[in-house]
């Protein structure tokens, strides 16, 4: 790389490596992308109790704290104080709306980037950046908002967020130079004055990490499994649980990785030894166990301004997919799979799409040359 095409970038973002979360792998995979395709990365975030010399060293990135320390949440399980943490929350984003002023404050100094990167969610990580680009003209040359999931067009939030977050929208979406979505159906969850500086950058994957088995394990009985959260207002498995729990005669077993405990746990005496829950992994041993299995399933979301980006490691397994819509099961192709046939496995095209190297590009060409 010549070194006038080398770009000075800072990631801002609450979660990063080692946490296992959507927007920690995106903020993860882009630091160390942006990295390896000679660029000077720098990644302010909340740090855990991590050390993070190994990575840094291994990936030529420096991660900075924006919290240090000053990080408040509310404890407790009385009914007073859940009550209290459920009226904060709602009504003024609390504790996560403390990371607007303390990103505001860690950005003060900073100058001089081609490129910041704030992802989100939470939003107020994009919002404490639209406040310290006010009072610091030298902050950065382009400021790329990435959004994972809408705002206020977020239909998977059980409670709607209260009308007045809507003004709080429009004032910060006249700030940032671009806008990111991962899919173009999400355009239209964000307002109409806005979407022309919207542009679709789709999650990205280190597909060199992906360790394809090289023979195949042969299961006594279908096994299949699931991978992510779950919700019964928009990614909801009841009736396809309900359709195994009636397969009386049939071996299996069912493997579901998700923190999602409510909506799953009900069927574990059901089912018995058929269904096993399992806590949430990193992704290398995630692929490695889902490429043991003979199927994977994707719960389809009943909206479409959000779509799971599970469906990309699933394809970089190789292995078929089971596409479920949670109001509408075929209960023919959920027998088909049971049987060895895949015929109507869900395809995920133009997969290079999803590479970081190209997603990286993407973000890159964002900027001035």
């Amino acid at each position: 790389m010549k070194f006038m095409d080398k770009k000075k970038i800072l990631i801002v973002s609450r979660a990063f490596y080692p946490i296992i979360a959507p927007r920690s792998f995106r903020a993860t995979e882009l630091a160390k992308e942006f990295a390896l395709q000679g660029h000077d990365v720098t990644v302010l975030t909340h740090k855990r109790d991590f050390d993070y010399t190994e990575f840094s060293t291994t990936y030529n990135v420096k991660i900075e704290d924006f919290v240090n320390g000053k990080w408040k949440e509310i404890t407790g399980n009385s009914i007073i104080i859940k009550g209290l943490r459920f009226f904060l929350n709602y009504f003024l984003l609390y504790p996560d709306i403390q990371l607007t002023p303390l990103v505001k404050k860690a950005l003060k100094n900073k100058s001089a980037y081609d490129l910041l990167v704030s992802i989100a969610v939470p939003y107020p990580v994009h919002w404490g950046v639209a406040l310290a680009q006010k009072t610091n003209e030298n902050l950065c040359k382009v400021w790329v908002a990435d959004c994972g999931d809408p705002f206020m067009g977020n239909k998977e939030n059980k409670f709607k967020n209260p009308f007045y977050f809507r003004l709080v929208e429009n004032w910060f979406c006249k700030k940032p130079d671009y806008i990111t979505v991962p899919i173009k159906e999400a355009i239209e969850a964000y307002p109409s004055f806005c979407r022309g500086k919207i542009k679709v950058i789709p999650q990205g994957f280190n597909f060199e990490e992906v360790n394809t088995p090289d023979a195949r394990v042969e299961n006594p009985y279908p096994y299949f499994a699931y991978a992510g959260n779950l919700s019964k207002d928009i990614r909801d498995p009841s009736k396809f649980l309900e359709y195994l729990c009636t397969k009386n005669d049939k071996k299996f077993k069912f493997i579901i990785y998700t923190k999602s405990l409510s909506v799953v746990e009900p069927y574990k005496h059901r089912l018995g030894y058929k269904l096993e829950i399992r806590d949430y992994v990193p992704r290398e041993r995630l692929l490695d166990d889902l490429g043991n299995m003979d199927f994977l399933v994707n719960i389809e979301n009943t909206n479409h301004v959000q779509s799971p980006s599970k469906l990309i490691d699933y394809a970089l397994t190789g292995k078929p997919v089971l596409s479920i819509k949670p109001h509408n099961l075929n209960t023919q192709i959920v027998d088909e799979f049971m049987n060895g046939n895949y015929a109507n496995q869900r395809l995920i095209e133009d997969i290079d799409q999803y590479d970081i190297k190209n997603v990286a590009k993407q973000f890159i060409s964002l900027t001035p040359y």
